[in-house]
């Protein structure tokens, strides 16, 4: 009695002997008895090379077999990209592997990852499917980056995406905003000289242009709000309080200055400052109160004094050159008559006939002058 098997195009048999492997077979029709300590395990050529329970070294010592087949073996600080007549299968990690080049072309692109960093010629079409095993980090077109393995700086990284295996070496990208920054200091209280206590609101503008250096002070924003602390407080702090009002347009530029001269050992360049308020104690501000207006009557009253010096002076002038001119005095009663008439309908008088007389006597001739 014959046991047949019937190996077809697209498989290859593997004969074993006691359980041993003796040789591969070609496509074909092969009988043995099913007495004999013979079998035939059939293989599709169309998928790894692979014989459950068994090790692929085993096979590895066959020229013929080798011949059929692709191997591949990817050590632990590796992985290989499969591809298939070009295509991109799949990821393999470490191990060894072997394919049947009969029908498909399989080639591999070993990647070194004790070097994170994905070479460019890996297209991101294969990356799309291999989800879990890089990372991706992104520097905006406004920043830039430094990049870090195992926490040593490699290098600055310019705007774009970068992609990076995952592996034993830690990879991190830290971005810089390289656009103008504000900083805001609010309600910051200060003493002067003379001991009042106020309350500043002030504000400056900067922007990062060594990110090395910026990197490398640990809390960078708070050590440059501490920075422009301490200079607020110098100058405010030798100056007493009228000083400081008269002259409040002075501490930007004094604090600009200031803060140009530390810019190069934090890596940024201070662009503008500026004092937005400065609030004073509730009766520190009565009492300013009070004497602005204190000096503002004492203001009004000058000028009122002034006025009516002007305006007695001028009546003085007038009364000398009316008592000089009797033509003068009479056209200036004429102009008070006018004015009187324009306002007043009627007017009557009591007390003397000769001044109703001469009354009567100017509306007639304005009236026939009319």
């Amino acid at each position: 009695m014959f046991n047949k098997i019937t190996i077809k195009d697209d498989e290859r048999g593997l004969l074993f002997k006691k359980g041993s492997y003796a040789k591969h077979l070609q496509p074909g029709v092969y009988r043995h008895t099913k007495f004999s300590e013979e079998s035939i395990v059939v293989l599709n050529v169309a998928k790894r090379f692979d014989v459950p329970t068994k090790d692929l070294s085993l096979f590895l010592k066959d020229t013929a077999l080798l011949e059929e087949l692709t191997v591949i073996d990817v050590q632990d600080f590796e992985y290989a990209l499969h591809y298939r007549d070009g295509k991109f299968v799949s990821m393999l990690t470490a191990g060894t592997y072997a394919y049947w080049n009969t029908l498909h072309k399989h080639t591999f692109v070993r990647v070194d990852i004790r070097n994170p960093e994905v070479s460019s010629d890996i297209s991101l079409i294969a990356l799309s499917k291999l989800q879990g095993y890089y990372q991706m980090s992104e520097v905006a077109n406004h920043e830039t980056g430094l990049l870090f393995y195992n926490n040593v700086l490699q290098r600055e990284l310019r705007p774009g995406k970068y992609y990076f295996w995952k592996s034993p070496t830690s990879v991190l990208v830290k971005t810089f905003d390289l656009r103008q920054q504000q900083l805001d200091m609010t309600g910051q209280e200060i003493m002067t000289e003379d001991k009042v206590t106020l309350r500043l609101n002030f504000v400056c503008q900067y922007k990062i242009v060594d990110p090395l250096k910026a990197f490398a002070i640990k809390s960078f924003e708070d050590q440059v709000y501490i920075l422009l602390q301490l200079i607020l407080r110098e100058y405010v702090g030798t100056m007493k309080l009228d000083d400081l009002l008269r002259m409040k347009q002075e501490i930007a530029l004094f604090v600009l200055s200031r803060l140009n001269e530390k810019s190069e050992s934090y890596g940024v360049e201070f662009l503008s400052a500026g004092l937005k308020d400065i609030i004073l104690p509730g009766d520190i501000k009565d009492i300013l109160n009070t004497v602005l207006l204190a000096e503002k009557k004492a203001q009004a009253n000058i000028i009122t004094r002034r006025e009516e010096t002007a305006s007695t002076r001028s009546l003085l002038n007038t009364a000398k050159l009316m008592d000089e001119n009797v033509t003068l005095y009479r056209l200036k009663e004429l102009e008070f008559l006018e004015k009187i008439c324009e306002k007043i309908g009627t007017i009557s008088l009591t007390g003397g006939g000769n001044l109703l007389e001469q009354l009567n006597s100017l509306l007639s001739v304005k009236g026939a002058d009319k």
